[in-house]
């Protein structure tokens, strides 16, 4: 970590008297009842629905899918996303996204009360029926198989692009198909065999390669078949324009949420969400925006700034990390406080002055050599190195590494002595200092008040103490969103 403690002094006097703009604001699925099964031994019970309540946090299974969840210019998306926002908002607690590769691996963390619910476009089977309980089905998929298109395939006619394809289930006859060893893709190539008396070689890619990455090698020409959800397919043949996704291989199957079998009263609170959901506009909106989007837009969304195809935030990640080592913070942090500034927009304009990437405020800008036609280069450093006094600042207070990148937040948001104010203030009233959540950030929130920005203790004033709580909460949630799926080197 480098320090700048020959600057210590003047530092002080000089970030207590620049006060930032403001002291910022906070701003998530379906039914098909279940045998009664007994429940497996090896299940641990989890938290039901009063348990997450209380505990403030739905903890949520997904994929770094072009169906569920991913990152795009810094933005996460995804339709089981926002399903899922909308789903916690309506429950009164935050969403807490855990990327697990393997469908399976989920289904074990659920039973191990390691999350309260799978949100994958999850395909409601037999198999799956014993481990887990589902909701009502959102939606439906059939498996389809994945072929590349024949070269040059833009100037054949209909009648020629079908002599190179596969057209109907039994062409399969003598071909090698690829599909994830664990999927239902897999059982019901094994039940084609069967019912139809053909024969061609399964290849059971490892449970980590998801149906995305088979797609893909299909249209690079690494492999010829796969199978998919029709949805997903579809989805990936607007940005591979030399797949066919047309022969179906199975009945529609429902889409639901999984849910431990314990849960019943969190698998009642899904059901009837989704059951008012299902009416909202916003919820034809959102599926719509994925699953009908036009192909110019999943080009977009399979780009270099989308973690489905790529592993860039935005323009700037090689600055952030060229100049992350000032302050030894890892640059994705950085790139979600930067996202939270400016959403990367090196014009950006706030309504008190603040300007550029990171909306510094003209004086303190002025300390660090930047103005309104400085680069976004000038402008990262100047950033950094302010981030890095206040830091510095913090070191000798507060041990832990976590905590302290709260408080320097906090810090760049309202400025210095407002946080300084909120620490004096939680020793004051009985809460502990040194520590950000629950305790400093709830004082900070009280200077908003006559009664406690009047004390004797406070030294600068009011404060609109929501904005940097709310700050540091979005920062360190889109770090976490960051963090899931775009590599730190």
């Amino acid at each position: 970590m480098q320090k700048h403690r020959n600057h210590i002094a003047w530092m002080v006097i000089s970030l207590l008297a620049v006060t930032p703009q403001g002291c910022e604001k906070d701003d998530a699925p379906p039914k098909v009842q279940t045998a009664s099964i007994e429940l497996p031994e090896e299940v641990i019970v989890g938290p039901d629905l009063e348990a997450i309540k209380a505990r403030g946090k739905l903890v949520a299974l997904t994929l770094n899918s072009s169906t569920s969840y991913f990152i795009y210019r810094g933005h996460a998306m995804g339709f089981e996303y926002e399903l899922l926002q909308r789903f916690a908002k309506s429950i009164g607690v935050e969403l807490e996204i855990q990327l697990i590769p393997d469908v399976n691996t989920m289904f074990d963390m659920l039973n191990k009360g390691e999350g309260d619910l799978i949100a994958c476009n999850l395909a409601i089977t037999s198999d799956r029926q014993e481990k887990a309980a589902f909701s009502e089905p959102y939606n439906f998929t059939k498996l389809v198989l994945v072929q590349r298109l024949p070269d040059n395939h833009q100037n054949m006619s209909n009648r020629e692009i079908s002599k190179n394809l596969l057209l109907r289930p039994l062409d399969l006859s003598g071909k090698t198909i690829y599909v994830n060893r664990r999927s239902p893709s897999y059982e019901r190539l094994i039940n084609l065999q069967k019912e139809s008396g053909i024969s061609f070689e399964i290849i059971k890619a490892p449970g980590y390669i998801d149906p995305e990455k088979l797609i893909q090698k299909v249209a690079d020409g690494e492999i010829d078949y796969t199978v998919a959800d029709d949805n997903l397919a579809s989805l990936n043949a607007t940005y591979y324009s030399n797949i066919d996704v047309s022969v179906q291989l199975s009945f529609p199957r429902q889409i639901g949420w999984a849910v431990r079998k314990t849960n019943a009263n969190l698998l009642e609170a899904v059901n009837d969400w989704f059951e008012n959901d299902r009416l909202n506009s916003v919820h034809a909106y959102i599926y719509k925006k994925y699953f009908k989007a036009p192909k110019e837009k999943w080009e977009e969304y399979n780009g270099e700034f989308s973690s489905l195809n790529g592993n860039r935030i935005s323009n700037y990640d090689e600055l952030l990390r060229e100049y992350s080592d000032i302050i030894d913070w890892d640059w994705r942090l950085l790139a979600a406080q930067m996202y939270q500034e400016s959403k990367f927009n090196e014009n950006a304009r706030s309504w008190a002055g603040a300007f550029g990437l990171m909306q510094f405020m003209p004086a303190t800008a002025k300390m660090y050599g930047v103005d309104s036609s400085s680069g976004p280069r000038e402008h990262i450093r100047g950033a950094i190195l302010h981030l890095s006094r206040l830091e510095s600042f913090w070191q000798d207070r507060i041990a832990d590494p976590e905590i302290r990148i709260q408080f320097t937040l906090a810090s760049y948001n309202a400025g210095l002595g407002h946080v300084l104010d909120a620490t004096n203030l939680a020793a004051e009233l009985g809460y502990d200092p040194m520590i950000w959540e629950n305790n400093v950030a709830e004082c900070i929130k009280l200077k908003s008040q006559k009664e406690y920005y009047t004390s004797d203790v406070v030294k600068h004033g009011y404060c609109r103490g929501e904005e940097p709580v709310t700050y540091v909460k979005k920062i360190i949630n889109q770090y976490r969103h960051y963090s899931r799926v775009i590599d730190q080197s």
